[in-house]
């Protein structure tokens, strides 16, 4: 019998069950092929030793095995918490587990833990992902896959629309006096970073506003703080993160350099994060529908694989709107300092 620190086989309760380790396999894999009373002893025996199924392991020679991954950039963002939860509901309504991989901001971690789990899932969604289009193509190859806030031929995404949130943002900072912004850029392998830039340029080059671009800069508090460091000197009147976590490391970093947030400088972020909300001042930013977009990738995911081919391919835009808090006010003529 197994000891405390050796987890029981599938030999173990076959011998306890008295039975051949191919009726138990079969009992958890092909119910309907073994008789009631032995596969209900089978799973008796199983209880009582601890016996879990390894679903990998157990998998039929399709190669189902009710499992789909999710792949974060990184999963301490808070950006990733309601996409988690809203891909894991739409899963579980399905049938289907999801098993998570943070990729921690690097390509090559991503690209080898996706090889690894991927002869184990019937799907992938992935979230922010850092890997090269090529890469993303590979993968698609072998699962189906669905991407999220990334276009990539022939692979449905799922993404914000990036274009109404930089006007919205253009306009909203042109109506309160700024005619010059910075853009805090995210990492130059997002994506979604070079959309908002492309599209707040564009936005501001219509409104007759000068907008010039930092970074790039890890979507995170801390790269908020350096990159104030680099606004200390001369101070814009407005600034436009690529994200919330830069945007709330951008306000924390001013207000400790004696620049006031938005007396001196407004302050713009993209997600609508809840620490957003909580941040002092609390943070204008463009609210992104993320529970929303977890649950729409998973669906699209489950119906291409489904044979819906019409999907291969296929963006959604997911809507986005612009939250007014505190954090942005009308330009004034002469700023003055705190202190």
């Amino acid at each position: 019998m197994p000891g405390p620190d050796k987890p029981p086989t599938i030999y173990d309760v076959a011998r306890a069950a008295g039975v051949a380790t191919s009726t138990v396999s079969r009992a958890f894999s092909r119910p309907g092929r073994v008789n009631a009373d032995t596969a209900a002893r089978i799973r008796r025996v199983a209880a009582e030793l601890g016996y879990r199924v390894d679903p990998l392991a157990s998998a039929p020679p399709t190669g189902r095995t009710s499992m789909l991954a999710l792949v974060v950039s990184d999963v301490t963002n808070p950006v990733y918490a309601e996409i988690i939860r809203g891909a894991e509901s739409a899963a579980a309504e399905a049938g289907y587990v999801l098993l998570l991989i943070d990729a921690q901001e690097s390509d090559r971690l991503e690209r080898d833990s996706l090889e690894r789990a991927l002869p184990g899932v019937e799907g992938v969604v992935l979230a922010g992902t850092r890997m090269s289009d090529s890469a993303i193509r590979v993968a698609a190859k072998q699962r189906p896959v669905a991407l999220l806030n990334r276009h990539v031929t022939d692979v449905p995404s799922i993404v914000h629309d990036n274009l109404r949130g930089m006007r919205l943002t253009a306009e909203h900072l042109y109506e309160r006096g700024h005619r010059k912004l910075t853009y805090v850029a995210g990492p130059d392998a997002s994506w979604a970073n070079g959309m908002r830039w492309r599209c707040l340029r564009e936005a501001a080059a219509e409104l007759g506003q000068r907008v010039r671009r930092l970074g790039p800069f890890a979507p995170t508090l801390a790269d908020g703080w350096e990159a104030a460091n680099a606004l200390l000197c001369d101070p814009p009147t407005a600034v436009v993160a690529y994200n919330d976590q830069l945007a709330i490391g951008l306000v924390l970093a001013l207000q400790a350099g004696g620049v006031r947030v938005p007396g001196d400088v407004s302050v713009i972020g993209f997600d609508d994060i809840f620490p957003a909300r909580i941040v002092t001042p609390p943070l204008t930013t463009v609210a992104a529908p993320l529970r929303a977009q977890g649950r729409t990738a998973v669906k699209a995911l489950l119906a291409w694989r489904g044979g819906s081919a019409s999907l291969a391919g296929r963006s959604t835009t997911l809507p986005v709107r612009l939250v007014v808090r505190g954090s942005t006010a009308r330009r004034r003529s002469h700023r003055a300092r705190s202190g």
